[in-house]
């Protein structure tokens, strides 16, 4: 039993371009309301946080839409098409509109000198609200068309790969994402983004190289993924394997037991907490170790990302011999163990200090995400695997719309050196919790003869 990781590849060019566009979003977008519309970090702050809403409803919603749709090209492949054929538009309609911004901005001050167009952006927003009004409505379009095809995305995943090699696929999809987002961070390099005399500038090339990327992504897709057939080709090998996949569609509904309901609430609840403490360190450390250890932050992040990029693979087949639960539990102490080291790291500590937790806290997320969602879908039945898909992400959307909130207020009335802490306590308590999670694992089998030989699951 071996994993078609070609396949997968191309399956996870879906969540490629997906990471792409986000790594994009959210660099450019707040850069955009507070340089070129003047808004406050508080105004800017909300509407970056619409994309959490709006999924904490949507992404459940479509999911389950995409478990009953039918069509001859499958039931995930019509959502990644048009919703991302909608949000490219969009996107790029987003940034004729930034340059009429720009061009108000040029008009008002009579200069393209950034830091005179960021002193008058408010005047400039105040004198025509209108720009800023059609900017949001087109933003809303894009989140929308967002979190039609999210979920669907990566409930295809499961819908073609058998149980006991979801961990490794998910492996897989993992990378891609990432190789998504760090494609659009090199184009930022590429395009200056970031650099102070671009801070007020036009970003429609930017958006265009962006959206080239998702349409090769979304075209690499639709030539080589060929929905039907590979869930098909899943089905059979399940019967090849004596795989129950009982919860087929065409088998009729199969209602979760209170021992499975049970585990499911447990498990959420652990992908809440153990976001609720990696989302309040990457969302917070920025400020962290600028007022309290006085260092680059950049690095540090960097060094978190690249752990975990390079475990995405050994952690899914270490899961594959030990089971989910037991590399799940690995995780979340390697994340604990990180944050709590790491609330003693001061300014005169040695740099490899917060270099080493960083890269246990990438190992353990690595360890954690390749492992979470699998557990999720093992519980549903096949025609509900979008349904499933999109109440993990709510889980977790929840934790990243709620944690830079309460990390903040405490930090505010405590200091900020309770940010670690925090986050370990959060950290220990998914662990209890996901002790109580008693099915979702992959259960190994032992190997006879000449199959005893062959290394891979």
């Amino acid at each position: 039993m071996k994993l078609n990781y070609k396949r997968t590849v191309y399956v996870g060019f879906a969540f490629f371009l997906i990471c792409a566009f986000w790594q994009a979003y959210d660099t450019i977008i707040p850069l955009t309301l507070t340089n070129k519309f003047g808004l406050s970090q508080t105004a800017s702050g909300v509407v970056m946080a619409l994309d959490n809403i709006l999924a904490l409803f949507l992404l459940p919603l479509f999911g389950a839409i995409s478990d009953r749709h039918r069509s001859r090209f499958g039931k995930r492949t019509p959502f990644i098409f048009a919703g991302t054929v909608i949000s490219v538009l969009a996107f790029m309609g987003l940034s004729f509109v930034d340059n009429w911004q720009r061009a108000n901005l040029i008009e008002l001050t009579g200069s393209s000198e950034p830091q005179t167009m960021i002193a008058f952006a408010t005047a400039a927003t105040e004198n025509s609200p209108l720009v800023l009004i059609i900017f949001i409505a087109i933003l809303l379009l894009i989140l929308l068309s967002m979190a039609t095809f999210r979920s669907p995305a990566v409930a295809l995943m499961p819908d073609v790969t058998i149980k006991p090699l979801r961990s490794k696929a998910n492996a897989v999809i993992n990378l891609m994402g990432t190789a998504g987002g760090i494609l659009v961070l090199a184009l930022g390099i590429v395009f200056a983004t970031s650099k102070e005399e671009n801070a007020t500038m036009s970003y429609t090339p930017y958006f265009l190289a962006v959206a080239l990327i998702m349409v090769f992504a979304l075209a690499m897709f639709l030539w080589k993924v060929r929905e039907p057939q590979f869930a098909e080709q899943m089905r059979l090998d399940s019967q090849k394997y004596g795989i129950d996949e009982s919860e087929s569609a065409e088998e009729g509904d199969r209602k979760l037991s209170k021992s499975e309901k049970r585990s499911l609430f447990f498990l959420l609840a652990s992908i809440i907490l153990w976001f609720m403490a990696y989302n309040a360190v990457t969302s917070k450390y920025s400020v962290y170790a600028t007022n309290i250890l006085k260092k680059d932050y950049n690095l540090t992040l960097i060094i978190a990302q690249a752990a975990a990029v390079i475990s995405y693979l050994p952690v899914g087949m270490i899961a594959s011999r030990i089971g989910r639960k037991k590399a799940i539990l690995a995780g979340v102490v390697l994340l604990t163990t990180a944050f709590t080291v790491a609330a003693f790291v001061r300014e005169d500590s040695p740099d490899f200090w917060m270099y080493a937790m960083f890269i246990l806290a990438g190992i353990g997320l690595a360890s954690i995400n390749v492992n979470s969602f699998p557990m999720v879908v093992e519980m549903c039945k096949g025609s509900d695997v979008g349904k499933y898909t999109g109440i993990y992400y709510t889980a977790s959307m929840t934790a990243q719309t709620l944690t830079p909130l309460l990390s903040g207020y405490l930090m505010d009335q405590f200091g900020m050196t309770v940010l670690f802490p925090y986050a370990a306590v959060f950290s220990a308590i998914a662990f209890v919790t996901m002790l109580f999670v008693l099915h979702g694992d992959n259960r190994p089998t032992a190997k006879h003869g000449l199959e005893a030989l062959d290394i891979e699951d």
